[in-house]
């Protein structure tokens, strides 16, 4: 089998706070929440012995789209002081899909969510030449993530 993304882990500051924001606001469901003690090797971050809590949250596809939030509960990684406001070189970019951009953008401000783009019309053209329209919109997520957010209307020759 050739190799396939399942899933992206976030390290965060607070796994409760980024399971809500997910959960509530971007409609993903929560598919583990447990603890997790760290060996040491395996992952280039902590120390053997840390305790680290891990929820892997569900998008609407079965097997792809798993998000995992990863947060150090002891001992607590550092938190950066300023929110971040600009993407550069090794950042990412989480492009992600729904059927109500305005609705979404709705809680999303309701919740005090960070937008750095208002939902707007976009379109881009296939490889087969047809015009995709979309509204997208883009935010960052409680930890500084940022999220581009489409909603397709259709293809346009």
């Amino acid at each position: 089998m050739p190799n396939i993304l399942k899933r992206t882990t976030l390290i965060v500051a607070d796994a409760g706070r980024s399971l809500a924001f997910y959960r509530d606001l971007l409609g993903f469901s929560v598919w583990y929440d447990g603890e997790i003690v760290l060996s040491g090797r395996g992952l280039a971050a902590g120390s053997a012995g840390d305790r680290t809590r891990l929820v892997i949250m569900k998008a609407a596809d079965p097997v792809i789209g798993m998000l995992g939030l990863l947060q150090w509960v002891a001992p607590a990684l550092p938190v950066p002081a300023v929110p971040r406001t600009r993407l550069g070189v090794g950042d990412v970019v989480f492009v992600m899909q729904g059927d109500d951009v305005a609705g979404t953008h709705r809680r999303l401000v309701e919740a005090g969510a960070r937008i750095f783009a208002e939902p707007h019309p976009f379109e881009v053209r296939g490889a087969d030449g047809a015009l995709l329209r979309m509204t997208s919109m883009s935010l960052w997520d409680p930890d500084g993530y940022f999220i581009e957010l489409n909603q397709r209307h259709g293809e346009v020759a």
